[in-house]
């Protein structure tokens, strides 16, 4: 028999009694061992540190370029990753590491639900540091409900104040990392330390301080079942084919204690491999009962798994009534049909297909990116000037940008406008030097003799070349006549 899921309509009258708010239950997890709960704290430790530790890792790119591995650096305006370097007008790169990332995780929700949320989520990683912090300070689930439910006491006071100020700890040093991705790290944090930093480094700080410490500390599973909008998103992207926690009603039901277990085997009674003990809710970060069905609050963890599997090694009765499983092959199971299991379906080629190729073309532009580049605007006011000797000018700006960090040469050459002479004000077309990783802007004026073809406006191409490797940049404009 399949379990029925609780609903709140469930235990009341009517709709007009249904409350708009309820109260927060506190929840207690206890401490698990086992596949899964290894797997999270082996992704929480490489994700934590990475986020805390990669500010500090060093880069050569030069005597005169950042240092940092992985900077923001809004000052230059630029965004270095190890050897890549992008600038505000190659922020394609940006955007396609996002729709990257959401086709990932799309890829991620069909083949096992939520497992982003489960072993990934920052909200998940911090929660899961909060909680071992309050482990260790207070104990496991028994102790903790213990201490919050006697009477203030100094060893009450002592623990709680020590996990509060450990979680404060935890929280400033989140903020605190964050800002070192926006400047030379152990600069930063000196400045920091001896209160010189920008007011902008201390309000960050302390917005990242407050939002951590309130929602990994104080809220917890809220924010997976309230605030989050993932879980409400994921069931247009995911099927009955997709592997969730799933509880195995058909071995579990009826659940009864082992020895009313017994007693109905023995008298030739139905009887479930579920002994009803509450561990798999004793575990769960959100207080979820999973065997009353897939549940909104379900982050698909699998510590109900790991807990299971304990309790059935104790009572002799075979792993896997939880597991990783998909609606299909349950229904399939419990009507007697084959095994049912399907990878390999409409939306998941989909979704690699898509994955691979943004991946390609991301890796293609990449491999095909130049490091010189041009660009030109034409002057709006006047369009164009009748010089005294019939001749037409055009006036443009020109920036030139350098991406290598090494100082380059330019000879600038037009073409497209027949007859058209070119001069830099101020400067040598043939020779223009621009800055290691800079841009440099230059004014151009354009003439050509009194006999215009009889296009008013006409292509014109401006062409940059470096001196010493001869690689070229170009960019096309219009030359404006009477």
């Amino acid at each position: 028999m399949k379990p029925e899921a609780h609903t709140a309509s469930s235990d009341i009258g009517s709709d007009d009694d249904i409350p708009l708010y309820e109260a927060r239950k506190q929840i207690y997890p206890q401490k698990i061992r086992g596949r899964f709960r290894s797997i999270k704290s082996a992704m929480a430790f490489i994700a934590l540190g990475i986020f805390y530790l990669l500010p500090f890792v060093r880069w050569d790119r030069g005597p005169d370029a950042p240092g940092q591995a992985v900077l923001i650096d809004f000052v230059s305006k630029r965004f270095y990753f190890f050897f890549l370097e992008i600038w505000p007008q190659e922020f394609y790169y940006v955007a396609g590491l996002l729709i990257l990332a959401a086709l990932i995780l799309f890829l991620m929700t069909a083949l096992a639900g939520r497992v982003w949320c489960g072993y990934m989520c920052p909200q998940t990683i911090w929660t899961d540091l909060y909680m071992m912090v309050e482990r260790l300070v207070q104990g496991d689930r028994r102790e903790r409900m213990q201490l919050d439910a006697a009477p203030m006491s100094l060893n009450k006071f002592v623990r709680k104040s020590l996990t509060h100020t450990i979680w404060l700890v935890i929280a400033v040093a989140t903020g605190v990392s964050f800002v070192l991705y926006f400047a030379n790290a152990p600069t930063l944090l000196w400045e920091m330390a001896t209160l010189q930093a920008p007011a902008a480094a201390y309000i960050t700080v302390g917005i990242l301080t407050f939002t951590t410490y309130a929602l990994a500390g104080l809220m917890r599973e809220q924010v997976c079942t309230y605030m989050c909008p993932w879980p409400r998103i994921q069931a247009a992207l995911t099927d009955e084919y997709a592997l969730n926690v799933t509880y195995a009603y058909d071995r579990g039901e009826p659940r009864a204690s082992m020895k009313k277990a017994a007693a109905a085997r023995a008298a030739g009674k139905p009887a479930g491999d579920c002994i009803d003990c509450g561990q798999c809710v004793n575990v769960c970060p959100t207080g979820v009962d999973i065997r009353l069905g897939m549940q909104l609050s379900c982050i698909q963890c699998g510590l109900c798994i790991d807990a299971c599997n304990a309790v059935m090694d104790k009572v002799g009765r075979p792993r896997d009534l939880i597991m990783y499983d998909s609606e299909a092959n349950l229904e399939a199971r419990v009507e007697g049909k084959p095994h049912v299991r399907r990878i390999i379906r409409a939306r998941t080629v989909l979704y690699t297909v898509l994955i691979l190729f943004v991946s390609g073309l991301m890796l293609a532009t990449l491999v095909n990116r130049s490091t010189e580049g041009v660009a030109a605007i034409h002057d709006r006011n006047p369009l164009f000037v009748r010089l005294s000797d019939g001749s037409v000018r055009n006036a443009y700006t020109l920036r030139l940008t350098n991406k290598q960090l090494q100082e380059r040469t330019f000879g600038l050459s037009i073409a497209g406008v027949p007859g058209a002479t070119l001069q830099v004000i101020g400067d040598d077309a043939g020779a223009l030097t621009v800055d290691p990783d800079q841009t440099r802007e230059i004014r151009v004026l354009v003439t050509t003799p009194e006999k215009l073809p009889a296009k008013a406006s006409l292509p014109i191409t401006f062409q940059i070349r470096d001196v010493a490797t001869g690689v070229e940049a170009k960019v096309k404009d219009h030359f404006i006549g009477p």
